[in-house]
């Protein structure tokens, strides 16, 4: 197939990208997928993500979910604050199998790959090849340093945090028993943000932490040992009374600075290398905003990106391109109108947990604590959290 017969061109094979791809081959399009560059080193991955229940029926409806011992039900969440103030969430409580799923990075991009491979309608396009894929549509989903956002002239607006995040897994001394433990700890002068979520199925012994630190700490916790960087990591989730498992042992540590990322234009319209042709665009996932992993949203956010737009344009009439800047602009607007309250309440969770005066500590913690007693408006905000 020549490259300039493609309807669609997806720059970015990432989860995101992948799951588009197939999607809209679904529909019978011809799709493009350039492939994003390999990283550096031959490190083993060491990342999980929580998927809710939206991202897992999308997931599931592709045959790309993967097994109970890749793909990990949390039964139970139990977030406490840095005092003695704790909220918990129940899946058995709600009627739900799960509150949410904490899915092996590796495992769900080779599912994903395989799928693309094998999947008719989809053409895996080399990156020195990409200027050489027109199409009616370019969907960017390159991640938030995407080279292609910035060559569209496209403004991201980006607030750092004072945090740095640390990924790694830990091993425990006793099962998880699929439970998901987060503290917020008053740290250092920004706080810090501990998870530990639940890896290798029902009776794994394996979590992925998110560590989100204080910046000015983290050249000193990465140069540390395995012992004593799990150390840290045990004095850290025993701020405070709890029955957490002990870690006994970490493998390697990944880190990068936390920001809040958003693009200013989601879709335009750009002129082609002849003068003449025009191309639409549209960004998709972290290439539009990135968030604070605190609340484990910035998978899901990707992953509805482009569950909507494969709506919208499957959804379109036979006559209508699927680069139709009004199908683009429908989808504009519709994901900055669902987006906008979930990424501004988990900045303001960043923030108000950043700062360490008396006062403020006192306040948040009588609110988790009123929280944990508010019955359903609890439960209003959980069923949220998990589609």
């Amino acid at each position: 197939m020549a490259y300039s017969s493609h309807d669609v061109c997806i720059r970015g094979s990432g989860i995101v990208g992948r799951t588009l791809a197939l999607l809209l081959a679904r529909h019978r399009l011809r799709v493009g997928l350039v492939e994003s560059p390999a990283p550096a080193g031959n490190q083993p991955d060491i990342r999980a993500y929580a998927l809710n229940h939206r991202s897992q029926r999308l997931l599931a409806g592709l045959k790309c979910w993967p097994g109970a011992e890749r793909a990990t039900p949390v039964l139970q969440m139990r977030v406490l604050g840095d005092g003695h103030a704790q909220t918990v969430f129940d899946a058995g409580r709600m009627d739900q199998e799960a509150m949410t799923w904490i899915v092996d990075v590796p495992t769900l991009e080779h599912m994903l790959q395989q799928a693309c491979q094998y999947q008719s309608g989809i053409d895996i396009i080399t990156a020195d090849k990409a200027d050489a894929a027109p199409a009616p549509l370019t969907v960017v989903c390159e991640g938030k340093h995407s080279s292609t956002r910035q060559q569209l002239g496209v403004d991201y607006d980006v607030t750092p945090y004072g945090q740095t995040a640390i990924a790694t897994r830990a091993t425990l001394d006793a099962p998880h028993l699929q439970i998901a433990w987060q503290w917020f700890n008053h740290t250092g002068s920004e706080g810090e943000i501990l998870a530990f979520l639940p890896l290798d199925g029902p009776e794994g012994r394996e979590v992925a932490i998110v560590w989100s630190v204080d910046r000015n700490r983290v050249d000193d916790l990465l140069a540390l040992d395995d012992a004593a960087f799990a150390a840290h990591l045990q004095n850290a989730a025993h701020l405070q009374p709890s029955d957490a498992p002990n870690v006994i042992g970490v493998q390697r540590r990944v880190a990068w600075p936390l920001q809040l990322g958003l693009a200013r234009r989601w879709a335009g319209s750009r002129i082609g290398a002849d003068g003449v042709s025009r191309h639409n665009w549209v960004l998709a996932g972290d290439a539009a905003h990135s968030v604070h992993p605190l609340a484990g949203q910035g998978l899901n956010l990707g992953l509805a990106d482009v569950a909507l737009l494969d709506q919208i344009i499957g959804a379109r009439p036979y006559w209508r391109s699927p680069g139709d800047m009004r199908l683009l602009r429908q989808y504009e607007r519709a994901r900055k109108a669902e987006t906008a309250p979930l990424i501004a309440g988990m900045d303001g969770i960043q923030r108000l947990f950043s700062h360490n005066a008396a006062g403020v500590r006192q306040l948040r913690n009588l609110g988790m604590s009123l929280f944990e007693r508010s019955g359903p408006v609890k439960d209003w905000v959980a069923r949220r959290a998990m589609d």
